[in-house]
Formats: C-alpha cells, structure tokens, sequence
C-alpha cells in the first residue's frame, strides 16, 4: 500500500496516461457516427469491422466481470458495448435506406426502359453500380469533382484548403482530448477519487482461466477487426466515409493505455497479467498506421485524379 509519501513521477505518468486513454475512448466513435450522418451514409466504413470489434468489447466486458475488476473499469466496458451497438445500428440504418433508394430508383429506370429518350442508356450504364458498396456513392463524388473542375480554373485549390483545415480541426480535437485527460486526472488525484496501486497488489499470479481466455479472446478480436477494413480500402481504393479523427482518437488511445501500463511497472508477473491487453492495445496501433497511409495514399491519388481531369 502507498503512504502519503510523495507521488513517485511514474505513477504520475502512469495516471495521466490512463486518464488521457479513457477520455479517447469516451469520445472515440463520436466522429464516425457525424461523418455517417452528414453523409448520409455508411458505405464507407466496413461493417464486418465493427462487428469484430463489438465481439472484442463483448469479451472484454466479460473478461473484467470474471476477473472482478474495479467497477470503473467494467462501467467503462459496458459503455463501449453500448456505444458499438449504436454505431452498428446507424450503419445498418443506412444501409436499409440507400438500398432502398436504390431499388427505387432502379424500378424508375427499368419502367422508362422503352423510352426513346437519347439519354436513356447514359442512365442505364450508370445504374450498373447500384448495389456495388460505395460505388454509386464514390462515382456521384467523382462527378461532382470533375464537373467542378470544369466550371473553375483552379479546383484543386479549395481541395487543398479544406484538407488542410481538416487536418488542423482533427489535430485541434485531439489536444482538447488529451487536456480533458489531463485536467480528469488531476481532479480525480485531488478529490482522491485516484489513488496510486502497487504492482503486487495488480498482478494477481492466479488470474481466472475463464477471464485470461476472454482477454485473448478480446485482443485477437480487436487485432484482427481491422482487416476487413484495410482490405475494403484497398479494394475501392478510397477511404471516403470515414472519419480520420476516428483512428486518431483510437490510435491515442491505445499508445496512451499501453503507456499507462508500462510505466506503472515493468515487473514480469504485472506484464504478463496484463498482456492480453497490451496485445490488443499496441498491436491494433500497427494496423491503424496502415488505414493512415492509406488516408494518405487515396487522396493523393483522388487529387492526381482530378489534376488529369483537367
């Protein structure tokens, strides 16, 4: 037990960081439900994604149950159940409607089949994409783009303004996230809401089988929720949809967490009591690193593009 001796610099690290964590997590899917909703949308994100990743959560709540963890911890694993429930909910949501429209709109185009209308096949050729995921979405927003390139002289320019405002927006969020963290820690240290553990009292040498089996069950999920994203963003080579501030806030998460475990301590039993979640923790940072590159990628690609259009 810790006495009222001074707070050693990497507990205090050790607090800031969880804390820092906890407040990426509170707000980590917000950006994603905004971007489906001002889009209308939800063709962008996959969604074998987040039902992978609702399993992890799933695991996770249980595992903290089993292993009779403090309240704040599984309080914290029922709110992301709830809040991957909802997510999950909105894009099956819009998945409903916009197939809806489609088979509407297809229904439209197939009673005027016998018109003599000359633009009719233009109208044929592009229904060939309803039902295609995010390709009729895509192809609208390529249009668009290279409609506008042909009414302005420079259209790459206002590209690049709100690229640029988005980024610093998103890099905004992000230190406002971190300063809430911050600030969480240091009231909940002076109101003595957080006390400092030591590493014997959290490395438990016979953790529950039952709750070990969960927490890899967790980090695998959470390993492996990724791929289908990756392979849908290189498939349609795009990432339109999603919202970068999503994996910002999930890659400060997880760098923030598995910093907060490191620094309480090293020792080998406190490690390895908690390396299902550091797996799943630093792992899924290698895998957000890609879906970046591919942020990268797609829209230099996307802005190539619209430069040959021209």
């Amino acid at each position: 037990m810790w006495t009222d001796s001074p707070l050693p610099l990497h507990e205090a690290l050790s607090g800031i960081f969880g804390s820092v964590s906890l407040a990426s997590w509170i707000f980590l899917l917000v950006p994603q439900l905004l971007e489906n909703y001002r889009e209308g949308s939800a063709e962008g994100i996959s969604l074998a994604f987040l039902v992978v990743w609702f399993i992890g959560d799933l695991a996770n709540f249980f595992g903290a149950v089993w292993a009779g963890l403090v309240p704040t911890v599984i309080a914290l694993a029922v709110y992301f159940c709830f809040a991957d429930a909802i997510l999950i909910t909105q894009c099956l949501y819009y998945n409903f409607v916009n197939e809806q429209k489609a088979a509407r709109q297809a229904k439209l185009i197939g009673d005027g089949s016998g018109s003599n209308d000359p633009e009719q096949p233009l109208l044929r050729h592009n229904s060939d994409n309803i039902g295609l995921p995010g390709s009729r979405r895509r192809s609208s927003v390529s249009t668009k783009r290279r409609d506008s390139s042909l009414r302005s002289p420079l259209p790459s320019i206002p590209e690049v303004e709100t690229s640029t405002r988005n980024w610093l927006k998103n890099f905004i969020c992000i230190i406002l996230v971190c300063l809430a963290g911050c600030l969480g820690w240091v009231v909940a240290w002076k109101l003595g809401a957080w006390k400092p553990t030591s590493a014997e009292d959290n490395a438990n040498p016979h953790p529950a089988v039952g709750a070990e089996i969960l927490g890899y069950l967790s980090a695998v999920a959470y390993l492996g929720a990724r791929i289908p994203q990756i392979v849908k963003n290189h498939r349609e080579r795009s990432c339109e949809g999603l919202s970068l501030l999503f994996f910002m806030l999930s890659l400060l998460g997880n760098a923030t967490y598995g910093a907060g475990i490191l620094f309480h301590s090293i020792d080998s039993r406190y490690v390895l009591t908690n390396l299902p979640w550091l797996i799943g923790s630093l792992g899924t940072m290698f895998e957000d690193t890609l879906i970046f590159i591919q942020f990268h990628m797609y829209a230099k690609k996307e802005e190539e593009d619209s430069s040959a259009i021209e």
